[in-house]
């Protein structure tokens, strides 16, 4: 069978999935045009003809209710296996949202105050160093440090600003990735963020906004405040209230037939998988605040609705309406972020939309979300009351736009 039947089958089967699945209503019940949705189906299935993923799942909601929720494709290429509703995904980033809701919770419950220096909590980030790397025609001159002009806060951890060693660009890029390395199957997330600590800073916290390891330290610092492992915190606190059965930080050996399997690019087209990986099971011991989550497009539907309620879903109240108000304003100013988040700017977990011109995508002021580095993503708008959730496995996955296409097309789609 060719791949193109292969996928026309997969498509036809998980429609039919798809149906049966989450009750669902016709998307003019939610102001939603089901012709004008229909453009998702062609648009991911052009790139399931180029090849560029091996499956998608798309889910739209509005009003509270599910207009559009389909799966297309394979969740495994090899063995033609096609992809669910139900289909489990690495959503790696998308884990920091579920660890910025998880510390809202303790601030509520008046445990510290978005203020307090982490160091109160976690002693080893006390009186931390700037590295000043040596400038060029120095020669051998080292590089050196310098004390920080202040401590970091936990809201500079929840924004992005606390200048944190990371592995993503600047002069701390060879200690963040050392650390890393030698980390083993037994490294706790507390070991490997008390080893953090001892890095020195890529620039002073508070002065810009830098992606990193932050999340990392605030999913240990739920762990500190609440005297619980993260992986029990999220399924007492977040997970069973919301009821999110599907979402875990290592898959249960019953589920992993459900687990979609990564990809990368291949050359000179094509995709192949992504190795390691393509496998869940560890020691199960660390659990990554940052981006170690696995879900599906029905669990962080039920999280996404929580927020865009106000914090509360089916009569569980996680968070005040107050606090999702809080952590989706602006908390960095005009501080420089990716080109690729022009018209954006940070809150506290979630980039937020500010300037629609500079954006240049369909969206609303307000709107707000995240990603996965396995491109999966997701979209809240207040004031459409619209969600909009997609999966896939792909790693890279920048030389592709299907996150954009699916947010353009979700918004075209409204029709009053």
């Amino acid at each position: 069978m060719t791949r193109n039947r292969l996928l026309t089958v997969a498509i036809a089967a998980a429609v039919t999935a798809a149906a049966a699945g989450l009750p669902k209503v016709r998307p003019e019940e939610t102001g939603l045009s089901s012709e004008r949705l229909a453009r998702i189906q062609s648009a991911m299935k052009r790139y399931l003809d180029r090849q560029d993923v091996a499956g998608t799942v798309t889910l739209v909601a509005r009003r509270g209710r599910i207009a559009h929720l389909e799966a297309q494709g394979l969740m495994d290429v090899a063995s033609a296996r096609p992809i669910a509703p139900d289909t489990i995904f690495r959503i790696a980033s998308m884990t920091k949202p579920i660890t910025s809701v998880a510390v809202m919770m303790l601030h509520e419950e008046g445990r510290f105050v978005l203020q307090d220096p982490i160091s109160k909590f976690i002693p080893e980030f006390k009186d931390p160093k700037v590295l000043v790397p040596a400038r060029p025609g120095e020669g051998l001159v080292p590089s050196t440090t310098i004390a920080a002009e202040r401590e970091i806060t936990i809201q500079h951890l929840l924004t992005h600003t606390a200048g944190l060693a990371n592995s993503y660009t600047g002069s701390t890029v060879p200690l963040a990735a050392r650390l890393v390395g030698e980390r083993t199957a037994e490294t706790t997330i507390g070991e490997q963020v008390r080893k953090l600590a001892k890095l020195p800073l890529e620039f002073h916290p508070g002065a810009a906004w830098q992606y990193g390891p932050a999340t990392d330290v605030l999913g240990h610092l739920v762990e500190v405040v609440s005297g619980k492992s993260l992986d029990q915190f999220f399924r007492e606190r977040i997970f069973e209230p919301l009821g999110m059965t599907d979402t875990f930080f290592y898959v249960p050996d019953d589920k992993l037939p459900r687990l979609a399997t990564a990809y990368a690019p291949a050359e000179p087209t094509g995709i192949k998988p992504l190795g390691a990986a393509a496998s869940m099971r560890g020691s199960r011991r660390y659990f990554s605040g940052a981006g170690g989550l696995l879900s599906t497009a029905e669990d962080y539907f039920r999280f996404s609705q929580m927020l865009l309620n106000g914090g509360e879903l089916d009569g569980r109240r996680l968070l005040s309406r107050k606090s999702i108000d809080l952590m989706t304003a602006n908390h960095i100013g005009t501080a420089r972020m990716w080109p690729a988040l022009t018209g954006y700017r940070f809150g506290l977990g979630f980039r937020v939309m500010t300037d629609l011109g500079g954006g240049a995508r369909l969206a609303s002021p307000g709107e707000y979300g995240w990603g996965g580095a396995y491109a999966t993503y997701f979209f809240i708008d207040p004031k459409e009351q619209l969600i909009g959730i997609f999966m896939t496995q792909l790693r890279p996955y920048t030389q592709v736009n299907i996150r954009q296409e699916f947010q353009n097309l979700s918004y075209q789609a409204i029709i009053d």
